[in-house]
C-alpha cells in the first residue's frame, strides 16, 4: 500500500474517532469525592477504556444508548443505561473490602507489566469439559505438548516446562513428581475453578519469581461484593468422543467480614478416536475438591487460606512408557494483604504455600511387562513464600521490593522384576535431590510524562542444589558431587506509552535467567524425552539466559458514532538471543544402562549451547460490528535456531492462523473458530523430530441462557473429522498396537454443557 494512502486512511480514522465521542463521565470515590483513576469502562459488557488521572472518560454511544458498567478493584461496580449527551455525568463508586485473588494483571493499563494478556472468555462461554491446558488452545502464540489426554503442558513461543513460570493465584506452585511429566501443574487444578488466565509474554517483570520465557498465572475464583449471601453453582458436561463425563459443584457464603467457598469436581474421560476412527489409549479419572476462606480484619486488611486436593487414577499415557496408577496432590496456601497505609509504604502482600505430590506409575498394561515388571513410587514437595512491599516515594514514582523463596525436593525409586529370573532391581529415580531458590527483587515505575511510564527491575537469585543419595554410576560420572551454589542476576527495562484509552505502545528488554531443572540435573539413564534415548543429567550445567527484546502496539478505533462498533488490533514482534541454552546431546562415550543391546545404544547427556536465538511475532485484528457481531483474525509465528548444531531448537510450533466469528447477546451466543496450522519442516534432528504436515480444523460453539441462572451449551469440535497431529505431540511409546509415530488428536467431538447458579 502506498504510504500516502496509508496516511490518508489513518488521518481519516483518527479524525472520525476524535469527533465521534459523544458521552463524557467522571468517576469519584463515594466516600471522599476523590476522582478514581483507571476505572474500567464497559459498554454492553465490552471494555472500551479507562478513566484518566482526574476520573474523566470519553466514549462513543449509539443513538439509542447502551448499558454502561464502571468497575475498579476495591469498589463495587456501577451499572446504568446511558444515552448520548453533552454534559459530564458523575458516577460514584462505593468502596468494597479488599480481596486477594492472586492477580498479576489488574486491568490498569498504566500499572500492569508490559506485554500482558488476559483471557477469560471461557468463564462465561464454556460449553465443553476440558483439561486446564486446553484453555490455552485459542490463545494466540500458545501450543500444547500432548502425551495423551491428561498430561498436557502449554508451550508459548517455543518456551515450555520450567522455561515458563506457571503458577496459580499469584505465586502458588506445585511441581510434578514424575520425570516424564505425567503430572504437570495443569493437572492439579480443574478448569471450572479458573476465573481467568494472565500471561506476561516475556521476562518483563522480576516480581513473580525467576522468569525465563514468560509468566502464566491461573487465577481461581473468589467471591466479591456482588456475591454477598449464600450462592452456589453446579456444572455438568459430556463429550461424545470417548463418552467423557464431567461434573462440579460449588457453594459459597460471603459477607463484608468473611467469605468461604468449597467445590468438588469429578472427571471420567474415556479413550478417544482420531479422524480415522482409531482408538487412542488416553482414559483417566480424577476427583478434586477445594476449600477457600477469607477474613477481613478491617476494610484494608485480609487473610485468606486455600486448601485443595486432587486424586488421579488409572491414567493412560499414549506417548509415555508407563501409565499412572495413582497421582495424588495436596496444596495449601496462605495469603495476607494490608493496604491503605499512610506515608511512603502503601501496601504489604505476603504468601506462603506448600504442595505435596504422591505418584505411582507402572507398565502393567504395556508390552514390556512380559519381560520386566516395573513400578515407580515417587514424590515431590514444593514449598515457598513471598513478601512484597509497595512504596510510593513521590506522585510520579511507584516502587515494589521484597523477597521470595521456593524449595523443590524429589525422591523415590523404580522397582524392576525380571520376569524370566524373578530377579529384583531398584533404581534411584531422583537420587534424593533438592533445589532451593531465594530471590531478592526491586522494581520501580516512573511517570516520565502523564502518558509515558518507565519500568525498571533487578532481581538476584541464590540457587542451592544437592544430590543427597546418588546412584553409584552417576557418582562415578561426576566424582565432585557436592552442594552447589549459583548466583543469577535478572533484569528488565520497559517503556509504555498510553496517550489515551484507545492506543498503547510498548517497548521492552528483559534478561531472564533459569537454572537447570531437576530432570536436567539428576536424571540417570531414564527415557524422559520424546524419543527412545536414555537421558543422563548434568549437575554442572550453567543457567540459561534469555535476552529478549520486544515492541508492540494495540488499540481500538470506533467505526461509527451511532453504535459501539470498533476496529481492534494488536501486534508483538520479539527477538531473543540465548546464552547457555540447555539441550540433550548424544554422547558416544556413554552406553545404554538398561537393556544395553537395544537401540539407540548411546544415551543423551544434557549440555549447554553457546549460540542459539529465537524470533517471531503475534498479530491480531478484528472488528465488533452491528453491536452484537465480531470477527477476529490471529497469526502467530516463531523461528528458533541452534547455531551450534545448525538446526532448529526443539519443540518449535509451526505458523498458526485462526479466524473467529461470533454473535453475542446477553442470553445467546454462537461462535466459529477456523484454525490453519502450517507444515513444520524446520526441525531438530538431534531431538528426534520429524516433519509435520499442516492441517485445518473448525470448531462451532453455541450457548443460551433460557432463563435466569441456567446456562446451556453445545459444541462440535473438529467438525470435518480431520485426522491430524500437532508438531509438539509425543509419539506412541511402548504400545502394543502402535508403532513409534506421533499421536493423533481427537476426531469429531460433540459436547454438551449445563450450568446452574443459585
Amino acid at each position: 500500500m502506498n504510504a500516502k494512502h496509508l496516511m490518508v486512511i489513518t488521518c481519516t480514522l483518527l479524525g472520525h474517532w476524535i469527533s465521534a465521542q459523544n458521552f463524557k463521565g467522571q468517576v469519584f470515590n463515594q466516600k471522599n469525592n476523590v476522582p478514581v483513576q483507571e476505572a474500567h469502562i464497559l459498554l454492553n459488557n465490552k471494555p472500551v477504556g479507562h478513566s484518566d488521572a482526574d476520573g474523566y472518560f470519553e466514549i462513543t454511544l449509539p443513538v439509542k444508548g447502551a448499558d454502561l458498567t464502571i468497575s475498579h478493584i476495591g469498589y463495587e461496580s456501577v451499572e446504568k443505561r446511558v444515552t448520548p449527551q453533552k454534559k459530564v455525568e458523575s458516577f460514584y463508586l462505593k468502596e468494597a473490602p479488599i480481596s486477594i485473588s492472586g492477580v498479576i494483571v489488574s486491568g490498569n493499563s498504566k500499572m500492569d507489566p508490559v506485554f500482558t494478556l488476559e483471557t477469560n472468555d471461557y468463564v462465561k462461554k464454556i460449553v465443553q469439559p476440558r483439561n486446564v491446558a486446553d484453555l490455552f488452545t485459542d490463545v494466540n502464540g500458545f501450543a500444547l505438548i500432548k502425551r495423551g489426554n491428561y498430561a498436557i503442558d502449554p508451550s508459548f513461543r517455543a518456551s515450555q516446562y520450567e522455561q515458563l513460570n506457571v503458577q496459580f493465584d499469584g505465586g502458588t506452585k506445585a511441581m510434578h513428581a514424575c520425570p516424564n511429566r505425567m503430572d504437570p501443574i495443569t493437572t492439579h487444578v480443574i478448569p471450572e475453578e479458573i476465573e481467568k488466565i494472565e500471561i506476561i509474554k516475556g521476562p518483563y517483570t522480576v516480581r513473580y519469581g525467576a522468569t525465563f520465557g514468560g509468566i502464566v498465572n491461573l487465577v481461581t475464583t473468589i467471591p466479591d461484593a456482588s456475591d454477598y449471601g449464600l450462592h452456589g453453582s453446579v456444572h455438568g458436561g459430556y463429550e461424545s468422543n470417548g463418552g467423557s463425563l464431567v461434573s462440579m459443584a460449588r457453594l459459597q457464603q460471603a459477607t463484608e467480614k468473611y467469605d468461604i467457598m468449597g467445590n468438588i469436581g469429578f472427571r471420567d474421560f474415556g479413550n478417544y478416536e482420531d479422524g480415522d476412527g482409531i482408538e487412542i489409549p488416553s482414559s483417566f479419572r480424577s476427583l478434586d475438591y477445594g476449600l477457600k476462606a477469607g477474613y477481613n480484619f478491617t476494610p484494608n486488611q485480609r487473610l485468606q487460606a486455600h486448601w485443595r486436593q486432587s486424586f488421579g487414577r488409572d491414567v493412560l499415557h499414549a506417548g509415555l512408557p508407563m501409565d499412572t496408577d495413582l497421582d495424588d496432590s495436596s496444596i495449601l496456601s496462605l495469603d495476607y494483604r494490608l493496604t491503605g497505609l499512610k506515608g511512603m509504604l502503601k501496601t504489604i502482600d505476603a504468601k506462603l504455600y506448600y504442595s505435596y505430590v504422591d505418584h505411582i506409575m507402572s507398565n502393567a498394561n504395556r508390552p514390556s511387562f512380559m519381560m520386566t515388571d516395573a513400578v515407580s513410587k515417587i514424590n515431590a514437595t514444593t514449598a515457598g513464600g513471598k513478601i512484597e512491599f509497595k512504596l510510593k516515594p513521590s506522585e510520579k514514582t511507584m516502587f515494589f521490593t521484597g523477597l521470595d523463596a521456593m524449595h523443590i525436593a524429589r525422591d523415590g525409586n523404580r522397582t524392576r522384576i525380571i520376569q524370566s529370573s524373578m530377579m529384583e532391581f531398584t533404581d534411584k529415580v531422583w537420587q534424593d535431590s533438592y533445589i532451593n531458590d531465594l530471590g531478592l527483587f526491586a522494581e520501580g515505575k516512573y511517570n516520565l510524562t502523564q502518558n509515558t511510564i518507565l519500568t525498571a527491575g533487578l532481581r538476584y537469585d541464590l540457587v542451592v542444589s544437592e544430590i543427597r543419595d546418588p546412584e553409584a554410576d552417576f557418582a562415578a560420572l561426576y566424582p565432585d558431587l557436592d552442594k552447589r551454589n549459583e548466583h543469577n542476576l535478572s533484569s528488565t527495562v520497559s517503556l509504555k506509552y498510553v496517550p489515551n484509552n484507545q492506543f498503547i505502545m510498548e517497548l521492552a528488554y528483559g534478561r531472564g535467567v533459569r537454572s537447570a531443572n531437576m530432570i536436567e540435573r539428576v536424571i540417570n539413564h531414564f527415557t524422559v524425552g520424546q524419543d527412545s534415548y536414555e537421558y543422563i543429567g548434568n549437575p554442572n550445567l550453567d543457567a540459561e539466559v534469555n535476552n529478549q527484546f520486544e515492541i508492540g502496539f494495540s488499540g481500538r478505533l470506533p467505526l461509527s458514532q451511532n453504535s459501539t462498533d470498533h476496529f481492534n488490533y494488536s501486534s508483538s514482534f520479539y527477538y531473543s538471543f540465548y546464552d547457555n541454552y540447555i539441550v540433550a546431546v548424544i554422547d558416544e562415550s556413554q552406553t545404554r544402562k538398561f537393556m544395553p543391546t537395544s537401540e539407540p545404544v548411546n544415551p543423551k547427556v544434557f549440555r549447554n549451547l553457546n549460540k542459539a536465538y529465537k524470533t517471531g511475532f503475534e498479530i491480531s485484528a478484528g472488528v465488533d460490528f452491528l453491536n452484537d457481531f465480531n470477527f477476529t483474525s490471529e497469526l502467530a509465528y516463531v523461528y528458533a535456531k541452534n547455531k551450534d548444531l545448525n538446526e532448529s531448537l526443539p519443540l518449535v510450533p509451526p505458523l498458526t492462523t485462526s479466524f473467529k466469528f461470533g454473535f453475542e447477546k446477553e442470553k445467546f451466543w454462537v461462535n466459529a473458530t477456523y484454525r490453519i496450522t502450517s507444515k513444520q519442516d524446520n526441525i531438530s534432528l538431534s531431538f528426534g523430530e520429524t516433519t509435520t504436515p499442516g492441517y485445518e480444523v473448525m470448531d462451532l460453539r453455541l450457548g443460551v441462557v433460557p432463563f435466569k441462572n441456567l446456562t446451556l451449551g453445545v459444541a462440535a469440535l473438529n467438525v470435518f473429522d480431520e485426522t491430524y497431529y500437532n508438531h509438539l505431540n509425543f509419539s506412541f511409546n511402548n504400545q502394543a498396537d502402535f508403532t513409534r509415530t506421533p499421536i493423533n488428536d481427537p476426531g469429531r467431538n460433540l459436547t454438551a454443557f449445563v450450568q446452574y447458579k443459585f
